[in-house]
């Protein structure tokens, strides 16, 4: 079976379609808090067990001798490193043949890297054959209000003329797929990025292209840009994490172009202008 945990987020869905398009639903699994989230998948023949990362006990079951599995990293910044790791003792205690973590960029070295290193570390002492999915940013993470930055006319950011080598979601869905459904990928490390870094100054420029009004790069401090992000309703700790990811840019952390995304999917990774206008479109 290919399990796909967490398969209800925003990359889950995305991987399951990917496997329902490359293989017999029969073949496939999630592992999801809530079933009726999943319903059209059931109805195709994926099958479906409740599991929850916080909750250890109810991951029995969920995977068989053989599977390949997916770990999707959580989202409860503090509480993954326990909830990957009851994941990873399941895993191994029903003889996985392989399992898939979305981990983050190497040469990443901000806070939000920490426990994606720290559960890196547990699963290679597990035993069990792995593949790290280092996923570095999707272009997503800066379209979540692109109609309202255009509105406003401004990107704002405190990351100076770093770049980023940023992919749509889409195409870290389709390497986790390929890595899944392929061979020879037990015990590799992927660091899976976009063929093409760019700034906050050329995102600015893509919306104002793809808008046809005028949006500017406006460069602050750390402590304007907390400032700003709290100011527009984010929590001090949430906003705390986006500046020191900004800061990690300016260092050039995610900056790498491997080429690893692009050989995995088999194609180049989707241009940062056409995520643009696409999100812009809907």
């Amino acid at each position: 079976m290919y399990v796909v945990t967490g398969a209800t987020g925003q990359l889950g869905r995305l991987v399951v379609e990917g496997l329902l398009a490359a293989v017999p639903a029969s073949e496939i699994a999630v592992v999801v808090r809530s079933a009726d989230k999943v319903e059209e998948w059931a109805k195709q023949g994926v099958r479906v067990h409740e599991g929850d990362y916080n909750r250890p006990e109810t991951l029995a079951g969920a995977f068989a001798a053989g599977d390949r599995v997916l770990l999707i990293s959580g989202n409860e910044f503090g509480s993954r490193v326990a909830q990957h790791g009851a994941v990873i003792d399941a895993a191994k205690a029903a003889g996985v043949a392989l399992l898939a973590y979305t981990s983050i960029l190497g040469t990443a070295t901000f806070g939000l890297g920490d426990e994606h290193k720290a559960t890196e570390e547990l699963l290679l002492g597990s035993g069990v054959p792995y593949a790290l999915l280092r996923n570095g940013w999707y272009t997503e993470n800066y379209l979540g209000d692109a109609a309202g930055t255009v509105e406003r006319g401004v990107v704002i950011g405190s990351a100076g003329d770093g770049r980023v080598a940023t992919a749509p979601r889409a195409d870290f869905a389709a390497a986790a797929v390929a890595v899944l459904t392929g061979e020879g990928h037990e015990n590799q490390v992927y660091e899976l990025s976009g063929d093409v870094a760019w700034g906050l100054s050329e995102l600015a420029a893509e919306l104002a292209q793809a808008s046809g009004r005028p949006v500017e790069h406006r460069d602050v401090t750390s402590a304007e840009h907390r400032a700003v992000l709290v100011g527009a309703g984010l929590p001090e700790g949430f906003a705390e994490v986006l500046v020191d990811v900004d800061a990690g840019i300016a260092r050039g952390e995610l900056a790498a172009t491997p080429g690893d995304l692009a050989r995995l999917i088999g194609r180049p990774t989707v241009p940062l202008a056409d995520t643009v206008r696409a999100t812009l479109g809907a």
